[in-house]
């Protein structure tokens, strides 16, 4: 499955042409339908619609089909819908003319004095009936084409951020390849620096601790110390994250959770191994690390 990124943007506009092939054309003439989606990071999925208020009542059905397809991110929908054609006129149908004709015969037994119906009064509920039937149908499948168009965008963005993850991951590769053979290093320099410190000693004092006694004690002094700055299991733990992260992003889907959850593991031994450091060019590896898992961390907080 691709990586898909939290952010990206679509618009999706009807052209004043029938979206619906039982829909004819004319009965769209003068009008224009536009959605537009918007979609930035967030922890969980956050919906907002932007809609006139004869369509609010297609918002759980939008809101059924986004959920389908988007699992993560704050996605704010417009839907816009113009008819701009003054001299374009509805024809009311029989049906509605005949429901016209009853609903004013009640309101007149309750209303006698109640004003009739006028022409004006008949074309503007025509319009508005056609409006709603027909414009449902033109919403949802504007709606299909607009997620479409913004996953094609989020799965596009998901790809350069999986590009740059690898990357970062490469160089973390290198960084724990330099760290690994520099520990035996300085374990031997500082066994030496022990046997050399001891020997001096003894000459200080003229001989009165024993040899053997002195030899013991600097190997054990040495034993401690490359026990201490020993970072041969934080190395081993943060190689196998980075195995894990390339699993995930090689599978996708939705993967941003465990992504970020890795992120704060490598940082964890990333600042182990620099408490560890007993060389500056250990220092200097944990800090290149560190740096690496923070614009990582950063790429991670925008993937679903």
């Amino acid at each position: 499955m691709p990586v898909y990124s939290m952010t990206g943007y679509a618009c999706v506009l009807s052209n004043d042409v029938a979206l619906t092939p039982e829909i004819p054309t004319n009965q769209h003439a003068g009008s224009h339908l536009g959605i537009e989606i918007r979609s930035v990071n967030s922890r969980y999925l956050d919906l907002s619609f932007r809609m006139a208020d004869d369509l609010r009542v297609m918002e759980s059905v939008l809101r059924e089909r986004v959920q389908k397809r988007i699992k993560r991110g704050k996605v704010e929908i417009r839907i816009s819908m113009d008819n701009h054609a003054s001299d374009f006129v509805h024809e009311p149908s029989l049906g509605l003319l005949e429901r016209l004709s009853v609903v004013q015969d009640n309101i007149h037994a309750k209303l006698p004095r109640a004003a009739d119906l006028s022409v004006a009064d008949i074309l503007r509920l025509a319009d508005n009936d056609t409006s709603c039937t027909h414009g449902q149908h033109d919403v949802l499948t504007l709606t299909n084409q607009a997620i479409d168009a913004l996953m094609s965008a989020r799965e596009r963005e998901g790809d350069r951020l999986a590009v740059m993850l690898q990357d970062n991951i490469a160089q973390l590769r290198s960084l724990a390849n330099r760290a690994q053979p520099l520990v035996p290093k300085l374990v031997v320099q500082q066994r030496q620096r022990f046997m050399d410190r001891w020997q001096e000693a003894l000459g200080a004092v003229g001989g009165a601790t024993l040899p053997e006694a002195a030899h013991d004690r600097a190997l054990a002094e040495a034993t401690a110390f490359a026990m201490r700055i020993d970072i041969a299991e934080e190395i081993t733990r943060l190689l196998s994250h980075l195995d894990e992260l390339e699993r995930l992003i090689g599978k996708g889907g939705e993967i941003g959770k465990r992504l970020d959850f890795l992120m704060q593991e490598l940082h964890r031994e990333a600042n182990t191994l620099g408490s560890k450091s007993a060389a500056l060019e250990l220092t200097h590896i944990s800090v290149d690390m560190k740096v690496l898992i923070e614009q990582m961390r950063e790429q991670v907080q925008n993937i679903e």
